[in-house]
Parts: structure tokens; C-alpha cells; sequence
């Protein structure tokens, strides 16, 4: 391992150079153990510790296979996937394993009885199976977490729509926490050559997905001029649909829990603000009944920042919390697009509001492959930047999954896996120096 970290840190290595260094037999991965999914039985949610179920375990290499890639993982970060994969929630992640094994001898690897997680990384290209053309040993690489089959045509209009559609590092083993990760070659995009390792991993999943939720015409097709209500605005999604939506000249209304996460909207452009800690908004009377005073207060609010206009697309994340004040506060016609469910998967609305009012509810996840190079391309060319606030050692990783779980950060936590320190990996220092304030955006003092 030292040989490859080397190789990469010299920044002189050639191709031949890393199609010529020794595979380990093993690396570090950062696993939970099938014989401990019922660790957390029977206890809530918020009381499960990502800390006691994630490892740092010695792993065996996979073998690649045909349409694959072995990449050397210089850095990774945290998704709230990994937290879900901590928790062994919605169910544990070995039954997405066990039901992917049976699909083919290749995918059989996968069915172990440890899963390595983790759903983003970047990092540098080792070996590519049988059929790779576009991928060399020695590629500077991110990947993005859609793992797809394409041998149905339903995945050949939209991949997404794949009935073999999984996200690596969750409904895959091999994933990106870890030294060496496996992925299939159609995941893999250009790092941005004006950030660090650290910075390069954080935006995958997240930026794809608030990507395809807000921009695509498979989301909502955000134009100029909408006004956009993001739950979350300064969170590791919220924080790429917030700059989606100010680099589209659209409005965004951004609803966050503090001051202090009110300041990172500012800093990003944003003015319409709504801090609902400080103004109190409290949807649910109890655990069984909302509360539609709450609605109309906040569709109020809402209004008072924009000029009297209602919301055309409420991009909805936290779930059951939310959703039924974001059904409310769509204007006529507009659109309300999901994907995640933080608070509850069990949403609940007054359909009154959605069918009366010709509201549309999008369900989105993920990207496919062009949507994915799409929202990677605008992070190679400055106009989306990472938002990455602190990074942790691998060693650390489940004390990041356990801030997350706890929404104790902002924006994305970061995972240093063979890096070896901060602030390695940037190629182009020229075009860092025009966006480096925008860079460390959430990593300024105070925020």
C-alpha cells in the first residue's frame, strides 16, 4: 500500500507506473458485521450509535471483473446512507447483499458476511477488468454510487429506471470507506483537478442527487425565476440545491434549524432565510396529528420573502416532518420533488391541497450516469463548489456516520482514507486561487 500512496503523492507516475505496482492481498475497509445487525433491536432511532456497529477491518481484495475498476481511495466522505448502513435501518444492508448475489456469479462476490459501505470517493485508477476503454491505471477519478446492469431496456431511456438499479457502498459491498474500493467503470467521472482529495469526494451522491431533484427534466425542471423552498438549506443536500438554484436564477427560500446555519445561506447568496428553530414552527401537535395553523404560518412567512409569491417547487428530503406543510405551501400547480425520508418514511398530507390545486409530487433518487457527469462537470468548471465543513481520519469514520446521525455538522464530513494529510491532490492551483473562498465556504471560522 505504501508503493501506491507513493506513486500517487509523486504526481509523476505514469500509467505504466501504476499498471506495474503489486495488488495487496488485503486493504482497510471500514465494515458493519453481518452477525451484529441485531446490535441496535429495539432501540429508537435517535439512540442507535453508529460508533459501536462500524469496523475498520483488514478485507481481502475482490477480483476485478469484466466492466470494473479497482481504485486506490485517496478520500471519501460521509452520506447519510453510511448512517442508515450504521443503524441497520430501514432493514440491514446484507439483504440488499444477499439478493444481489443471487443475481450472477460476478455479483456473488458481493454476498459477504461484512459489508464494506461507503457510497463516494475519489481516488486514482489500479486495474480495469475486460471491456474497460475509457479508464486507465493511473486515472484521476471520482465515481458516482449508481451500480446498474442494463440488460433490461427499461434502463436504457433513463438508467435510473433499471431494474437492477443499486447504490454501491449500500446495496453493493466494496464501497468507497476504505483503501481500495471496486466499482464499475460507468462510474467513473474526472476529478476536479482545483481540489484536494478531501474536497473532491465530497460532492458526488449529494451533488448528483439534488442534481437530478431540482435541474433535471427527470426532477423538477427548475427554470429562472422559480421560487424554490429547500428543507435543510445549509445540510449536505440542501446545500448543492441551494446552489443549483442561485447559479439557475432561481429563488431560493432556505429553511434551516440555526443562526449559525442561516450564516452559510447568506455566505452562499442566498437572502430568503427562514430560521425554524427561532420562529417556532412546530408541524405535528403530537405523534399522530399535524397541525395546519403551522402551514399557514409558514406559507405566510414564505410569502413576506417573496414578495407575495407562493413556493413552485418545494424540494422535500427530511420526509415525515416536512412533507405535509411542503404539500400545503406549493402554489397552484407547482411541484413538490422527494427523495430521502430523514424523518420518517410514513408521510402524511391533506390531499385537498395536492389534487385541487394541480400539485405534482416527483419521487427522485439518485442520477443516472449523464446526470451525474452533468452536476460533476459544473464542479470541475467552479460553478458548483464542495461543501465540505471537517474531515476525519478513517479510523474516525464512525464518529463522522454518529455527527450526522445527530445532524451535529454542516454540509458534507469528509474521510481521509490513503491521503495522509489535508490539501493533497490539487493539480491546477491557478483555478483554486479564483474559487478557493467559495472552497472553504463552510470551513470559514465561526461556521
Amino acid at each position: 500500500m505504501e508503493a501506491i500512496v507513493s506513486a500517487v503523492l509523486s504526481g509523476e507516475a505514469t500509467s505504466e507506473d501504476f499498471a506495474g505496482l503489486r495488488i495487496p492481498e488485503s486493504y482497510r475497509g471500514m465494515v458493519v458485521r453481518k452477525e451484529e445487525a441485531d446490535l441496535f433491536e429495539g432501540s429508537p432511532s435517535a439512540d442507535k450509535d453508529p460508533r459501536k456497529s462500524l469496523h475498520l477491518d483488514d478485507v481481502p481484495v475482490p477480483e476485478v471483473g469484466p466492466g470494473e475498476a479497482l481504485v486506490a481511495v485517496m478520500a471519501s466522505s460521509v452520506n447519510y446512507n453510511t448512517v442508515w448502513s450504521a443503524i441497520f435501518e430501514p432493514l440491514p444492508t446484507f439483504r440488499f447483499l444477499e439478493r444481489y448475489g443471487k443475481l450472477s456469479p460476478q455479483a456473488k462476490r458481493h454476498d459477504l458476511p461484512y459489508h464494506i459501505i461507503g457510497s463516494d470517493l475519489t481516488g486514482v485508477v489500479l486495474r480495469t477488468g475486460p471491456g474497460v476503454n475509457a479508464w486507465q491505471p493511473g486515472d484521476e477519478v471520482v465515481a458516482h454510487c449508481l451500480s446498474v446492469e442494463l440488460e433490461s431496456s427499461d434502463g436504457h431511456n433513463d438508467t435510473m429506471l433499471d431494474p437492477e438499479q443499486r447504490i454501491w457502498g449500500f446495496e453493493t459491498n466494496f464501497g468507497g470507506l476504505a483503501e481500495i474500493a471496486l466499482v464499475k467503470s460507468n462510474q467513473l467521472m474526472p476529478k476536479p483537478d482545483h481540489l484536494s482529495w478531501e474536497e473532491a469526494a465530497a460532492p458526488g451522491l449529494v451533488n448528483s442527487t439534488a442534481y437530478r431533484q431540482l435541474v433535471s427534466r427527470n426532477g423538477a425542471g427548475m427554470k429562472q425565476g422559480d421560487n424554490v423552498l429547500i428543507w435543510g438549506a445549509s445540510g449536505g443536500l440542501g446545500s448543492y440545491a441551494t446552489q443549483f438554484a442561485l447559479a439557475g436564477g432561481a429563488n431560493p427560500i432556505c429553511v434551516v434549524s440555526s443562526e449559525q446555519k442561516a450564516d452559510i445561506c447568506r455566505a452562499m447568496g442566498a437572502e430568503a432565510i427562514i430560521d425554524r428553530t427561532a420562529e417556532h414552527y412546530k408541524f405535528w401537535k403530537d405523534e399522530h396529528h399535524q397541525d395546519p395553523r403551522e402551514w399557514k404560518r409558514f406559507g405566510k412567512r414564505i410569502r413576506e420573502l417573496t414578495g407575495g409569491e407562493d413556493v413552485d417547487i418545494a424540494f422535500e428530503h427530511p420526509g415525515r416532518e416536512t412533507f405535509g406543510a411542503s404539500v400545503y405551501v406549493t402554489r397552484k400547480g407547482g411541484t413538490i420533488v422527494t427523495c430521502a425520508s430523514t424523518s420518517g418514511y410514513n408521510h402524511e398530507y391533506d390531499n385537498r391541497y395536492l389534487w385541487m390545486s394541480l400539485k405534482r409530487i416527483i419521487g427522485s433518487h439518485f442520477a443516472n450516469y449523464r446526470e451525474a457527469w452533468e452536476a460533476n462537470r459544473l464542479i470541475v468548471k467552479g460553478k458548483i463548489h464542495p461543501t465540505l465543513s471537517k474531515v476525519y481520519s478513517l479510523e474516525e469514520t464512525g464518529q463522522a456516520a454518529y455527527d450526522v446521525h445527530r445532524n451535529l455538522h454542516q454540509g458534507k464530513v469528509g474521510v481521509l482514507c490513503l491521503a495522509p494529510k489535508e490539501g493533497l491532490g490539487v493539480r491546477d492551483h491557478e483555478k483554486r486561487a479564483q474559487h478557493v473562498d467559495a472552497i472553504n465556504r463552510f470551513r470559514e471560522p465561526g461556521i
